[in-house]
């Protein structure tokens, strides 16, 4: 069974500046984000999945924050949370496998000193790279069964 979802928001980090910076397409091969501070750091993590839940779940604590503030690279419209590892996620033509949920950083503190402990199994997954390619703001993703 396929599911539908689509891509609200991309970012990257750049060398030498805080926080993320949205992008409106995104270049990815088997390292990772090209021209992203963590381009072939961990291919394992090479990709950082958010929901826009985490950002409402925040807002409905009074915690305002913007979108990529949780270090993210994709934001969804659907909850990737539950997806088990190595489940596969396709963009276009790229096509992500989960690996990893993803663990709290000192930098949510930061943000919010709540904010780690209210978006501890809510922060998002990390991937891999599994086909190269490049996704747009607003393109469909596929998850479940790929062809």
């Amino acid at each position: 069974m396929q599911n539908r979802g689509k891509i609200l928001k991309l970012f990257i980090s750049e060398s030498g500046k805080k926080g993320r910076v949205e992008q409106s397409q995104l270049s990815l091969d088997l390292n990772g984000v090209l021209n992203d501070k963590f381009y072939g750091k961990d291919v394992e993590r090479s990709v950082l999945i958010t929901s826009e839940a985490s950002y409402r779940l925040a807002k409905e604590r009074s915690i305002y924050i913007d979108y990529g503030e949780l270090g993210e690279n994709i934001v969804v419209d659907f909850n990737p949370y539950e997806f088990p590892q190595n489940f596969q996620i396709q963009i276009g033509e790229v096509i992500l496998q989960t690996s990893q949920r993803c663990t709290l950083c000192k930098s949510l503190a930061e943000v919010d000193s709540a904010l780690p402990k209210l978006l501890k199994n809510d922060r998002g997954v990390f991937a891999k790279v599994v086909k190269a390619g490049t996704i747009y703001k607003d393109s469909h993703v596929i998850y479940g069964k790929i062809k």
